[in-house]
């Protein structure tokens, strides 16, 4: 039986709750290693899974954060390119990826669209030696660069502030410049866009439907977006779990869909809880 390619995962510190758990547990029962990078002290990792330090990949001190929530998922779209480029056969996944089926590529390409016009890097494997990639760490190699993408007046106002000797920083860029919208736009200048997953693989459940995945009734809800080529759930992580701070004792809702998953996993949320308001430094982060 061929080898399934490693599960790499950041959580930069702080103990994991029980939704971090549960991804983590749904990779490591599909078959596959999975290794965990931090940064800082990590609690609560189910066994199994191995613990590095990120400067195995990346040595920092300091992380790039986003200036208007504070989170590092800019460090994280870094890392994660870093990683690739240094290891085959690994495919990166957000602590928020839930594993439904194996991930298996014969090109090393794993990556799925989350809309229309949008791919997601939450699920991420690129071979090697993807132009891609290559292009994607080479941009964020320049924290006060523009975007290839960026035209017209867009790009005017940022190299006008180049010019004035007062550039713009990524962290004050909309959401996701280093991340979706990277990885979209350079998968699509290299062509390797025609790998891409249809929705229903990566990202069936659509962001505006994330509490679907923890009220009952699951089966007639989150069930119609999944289908037989679906192999993973995103959950959303900040989002979904701002939302079960707001249940009673923060817990999932019986006979939903999260409830029934982390009863089939084995995973007791009463043993990780979230916090209410949260230390971690989560890398999964999304509008």
């Amino acid at each position: 039986m061929k080898k399934l390619p490693r599960i790499a995962m950041l959580w930069v510190e702080g103990p994991l709750s029980y939704v971090e758990q549960l991804c983590v547990k749904s990779f490591l029962d599909a078959g596959h290693e999975v290794t965990l990078y931090h940064y800082g002290t990590v609690e609560r990792v189910p066994e199994g899974a191995d613990v590095v330090h990120g400067n195995e990949v990346l040595v920092r001190d300091e992380f790039v954060q986003h200036g208007r929530t504070g989170s590092v998922a800019l460090f994280s779209d870094v890392f994660r390119y870093h990683l690739l480029t240094k290891h085959d056969r690994t495919i990166w996944a957000d602590t928020d990826a839930y594993c439904m089926r194996p991930f298996e590529t014969e090109t090393g390409h794993y990556v799925g669209w989350e809309s229309q016009n949008l791919l997601n890097g939450g699920v991420l494997g690129l071979p090697q030696d993807s132009p891609a990639l290559a292009g994607l760490l080479e941009m964020t190699e320049d924290e006060y660069g523009i975007p290839f993408w960026y035209t017209g007046r867009a790009r005017e106002k940022l190299q006008a502030r180049i010019d004035e000797g007062d550039p713009v920083h990524v962290s004050e860029l909309p959401w996701g410049v280093w991340g979706p919208h990277a990885v979209t736009a350079w998968l699509k200048e290299t062509g390797e866009v025609e790998h891409a997953f249809p929705r229903e693989v990566l990202y069936p459940v659509p962001f505006q439907k994330r509490r679907q995945l923890v009220k009952p009734g699951h089966r007639e809800t989150v069930g119609t977006y999944l289908t037989d080529k679906t192999t993973s759930i995103h959950l959303y992580g900040r989002r979904l779990r701002a939302y079960l701070t707001s249940l009673p004792e923060g817990l999932p809702t019986e006979g939903g869909l999260l409830d029934d998953l982390l009863k089939k996993h084995g995973i007791d949320p009463r043993e990780a809880p979230i916090p209410e308001k949260s230390v971690v430094r989560d890398t999964a982060d999304v509008e």
